[in-house]
């Protein structure tokens, strides 16, 4: 029998020994290349709204108020349906809801129930309690026509516009935003709010505001909810954004548990242009939304993006025992690294549907494109350290010398503590999201510097007793660096390291944790990197000793 059998065998004795164990827990994932749906399903119009049916084969959408209009319309902003066979094919020409859905105004944002015969909606027509209000229109089975609208009532509807609706899989959870003018008692300028009922035959309740996590001091609209309810989707104009809309996302641990501070999904997802309206597909592979960004067929197009989870935990290059074990020895934690099934947000439990995923790509070497950089280290001539990962190539200057061989991981570079350090292009903006950095380094000494981010922060760094700190904090002007206790300057091998999760900081040193602590964000900056020096360049911070395969994830990695 050869390793790999013995292995999986292994793996399938592991399943069925802790079947019976449960824990929470929330998965990591990357995007995919986002896509635009095509000018069959765009317009010249300006599409937003996507809402995608539960078995995938239906996308509601609307147009936008502002001309030029799609063909075809009943008012300046209608509800239509694209549909397609089968989840491989493309979607078909745009479909009208008509006239009983459709009025002569505005009509738009659609949320279409689980079972498909429910549909929320907005609209501006006669008969709300205010500007802009939500409605419902219902149908007896898939194939039946749609009913006359119906006014949520004065419960739902304030004086006031209310926008956004997004009804929850078990339909007793409808998330809406307030827009224009808003409601008082909010945060900002338009919040997110929640109206609930016990069951699908009682009325809604009071809506309530989603609060000072979810909702800031600027904009909050387009809330979009999972399927299992644990991850919420919205756009803001927050700061940390790259556009004048960004797309965000926030998890609880349970449904009864707080939100947690949402996380921008990005420069992948997010563009400098407005981004919006999201809605996750019930199998959460994938995100639809609406953009101005370049490439589309009108004003607003709606794209789509894929979300997949990532397997190789360690960032080592390939799916093996050493993610399994990772898994197994955070079982019933709440390591945000390790629920990959059955979707790749994760189920809540780190328990033997993560598992079965692992097992199913075990020995699969894999490309990860969260490798956003890469050094390491190995040349042995010459003034350039190249960056495997990309086009972001270190320059060396100084008293600096490539050492093929002496380094933990081939060669490495070694610099004099004087002069010698490498200097490479911006690699990640911290405030974007999650992000982790890993070095190898032997040597250096009290208050020298492995890598800063240029007129900005040190990222990896020896205080004044040697040990490993970090000076990247929130822009808090309460903020501190964070210290270990653990001394990286005794002339030994140590691979250092920091993880941002987009709540936590921690420091590593030899794949152990030794300092951690939470933050709000992290303060956010454009510029370069230092290789060896601190981040202005300063006398008696070059580090002394040799540095060796440096690496920059845009997520969390655990080593």
């Amino acid at each position: 029998m050869n390793s790999k059998t013995s292995l999986k065998m292994c793996l399938l004795t592991v399943l069925i020994l802790l079947i019976s164990m449960v824990g929470s827990a929330n998965a990591d994932y990357i995007f995919g290349t986002p896509t635009n749906l095509g000018p069959t399903v765009n317009s010249v119009s300006n599409d937003q709204g996507p809402s995608i049916s539960a078995d995938g084969l239906s996308l509601y959408f609307s147009d936008h108020e502002n001309a030029p209009y799609r063909p075809g319309g009943y008012g300046r902003s209608d509800i239509w349906v694209t549909t397609r066979q089968t989840k491989d094919d493309p979607w078909g020409v745009p479909i009208n809801l008509g006239p009983i859905v459709n009025s002569s105004v505005e009509d738009e944002h659609p949320s279409i129930s689980v079972d498909g015969l429910s549909l929320y909606f907005g609209s501006t027509r006669t008969g709300g309690s205010g500007y802009h209000d939500l409605w419902v229109t219902t149908r007896e089975t898939k194939d039946s026509p749609w009913s006359t609208p119906v006014n949520l009532g004065l419960t739902v509807n304030s004086e006031y516009s209310d926008w956004d609706p997004d009804i929850s899989t078990d339909g007793l959870s409808l998330y809406i935003s307030d827009y224009l003018s808003p409601r008082p008692g909010g945060h900002g300028g338009w919040d997110i709010y929640v109206t609930t009922r016990e069951t699908v035959s009682d009325p809604w309740g009071s809506p309530v505001n989603l609060g000072p996590i979810i909702n800031s001091s600027e904009h909050e609209a387009s809330p979009d909810i999972s399927a299992d309810g644990l991850t919420l989707f919205i756009v803001s104009t927050r700061s940390g954004g790259l556009g004048g809309g960004d797309l965000w996302m926030a998890r609880r641990k349970t449904q009864d548990a707080d939100w947690e501070q949402p996380i921008n999904l990005g420069p992948m997802v997010n563009k400098s242009g407005f981004d919006a309206m999201p809605n996750i597909s019930s199998d959460g592979h994938t995100l639809y939304f609406s953009s101005e960004r370049p490439g589309g067929s009108g004003n607003a197009d709606l794209w789509q993006v894929s979300i997949e989870p990532i397997l190789d935990i360690n960032g080592d290059g390939i799916v093996d025992s050493a993610d399994m074990c990772i898994m197994i020895d955070h079982w019933g934690t709440d390591e945000v690294l390790c629920d990959i099934g059955p979707t790749p947000l994760g189920d809540g439990i780190v328990d033997v549907q993560d598992l079965i995923v692992l097992a199913e790509h075990l020995f699969e070497e894999v490309s990860d494109p969260t490798l956003a950089a890469h050094w390491p280290l190995d040349e042995t001539e010459g003034m350039f350290a190249a960056d495997s990962a990309g086009d972001n190539d270190a320059f060396v200057v100084g008293c600096a010398a490539w050492q093929p061989g002496s380094g933990q991981v081939d060669g490495a570079l070694q610099l004099d503590g004087i002069s010698g350090c490498a200097i490479a292009g911006p690699v990640l903006n911290p405030a974007y999201g999650p992000f982790s950095i890993f070095a190898w380094i032997k040597g250096g000494a009290p208050g020298q510097v492995i890598v800063s981010q240029q007129a900005t922060a040190n990222w990896l760094a020896a205080d004044a007793e040697g040990n490993l700190m970090t000076e990247l904090k929130s822009s808090d002007q309460l903020a501190d660096p964070l210290f270990s206790e653990t001394v990286i300057t005794d002339g030994q091998w140590h691979r250092i390291g920091l993880v941002w999760d987009g709540s936590n900081r921690k420091l590593y040193v030899d794949s152990i944790v030794v300092a951690e602590d939470t933050q709000p964000g992290l303060e956010g900056s454009q510029m370069g990197l230092y290789i060896g020096v601190d981040k202005n360049y300063a006398p008696g911070t070059f580090f002394s000793g040799l540095i060796d395969d440096i690496r920059i994830y845009n997520r969390a990695v655990k080593p």
